[in-house]
């Protein structure tokens, strides 16, 4: 009897640690997560910037602080990802405003617009592409949740189509860009050579 008190003792001992172990994962990815989006949030220049999409990777956390051990790893991948859309939304949203600065500015930046221009379509697909990777996980997670949830799968998968259409438009904005600066750069270089055909006659004109 002794023997079976002391056996039973040892795996409750081992349920007990083996649920420790997993808890304590558990508060590691989240506080992780939560790092990383209140790095974000106290960002000087990028705090301010994609407050919905903030707001989304937050509870995205919460669900995962509240998933059973079955849903944890699929609420894990998507708060992660919100994370990701979050710091990604900001950092466009930055790269818009520094643009309409320098649209402000003389027009020798042009060439340097058209670069920003390209970097703020690259940074706009990788936007759409965790935004359409989001959509597409969560509205099979909504199939899966049954007939009730299938009005948010609907919603979902529209939004993919969305970010699909967007993702084009960009595309679209960026050789547009590049096609201007390569014209930009021809028109200078064109009147450049003009101003040179013309400093010889000027200078002979000169001497008589």
């Amino acid at each position: 009897m002794k023997r079976l008190t002391i056996t039973l003792a040892a795996i409750a001992l081992a349920l007990t640690a083996a649920s420790s172990v997993y808890a304590r994962q558990d508060d590691i990815d989240i506080n992780r997560l939560n790092s990383s989006l209140d790095q974000l949030a106290n960002d000087p220049t990028l705090g301010s910037y994609a407050q919905a999409e903030q707001a989304r990777a937050r509870d995205a956390i919460n669900r995962l602080a509240q998933a059973n051990k079955h849903d944890r790893a699929r609420d894990l991948y998507l708060a992660e990802r919100r994370v990701d859309l979050a710091k990604s939304a900001a950092q466009l949203q930055d790269a818009q405003v520094q643009l309409t600065q320098l649209d402000r500015e003389h027009d020798q930046i042009l060439l340097e617009n058209s670069r920003r221009d390209t970097e703020i379509a690259r940074r706009e697909l990788e936007r759409q592409r965790l935004q359409s990777q989001l959509a597409q996980e969560e509205a099979a997670r909504a199939q899966e949740e049954g007939q009730a949830y299938s009005q948010a799968a609907d919603q979902a998968r529209a939004e993919a189509d969305q970010a699909k259409k967007l993702a084009a438009a960009q595309a679209k904005v960026a050789k547009a860009a590049r096609h201007e600066a390569s014209l930009a750069a021809e028109a200078a270089k064109a009147m450049r050579s003009q101003m040179q055909d013309n400093a010889p006659a000027t200078q002979s004109n000169s001497g008589h």
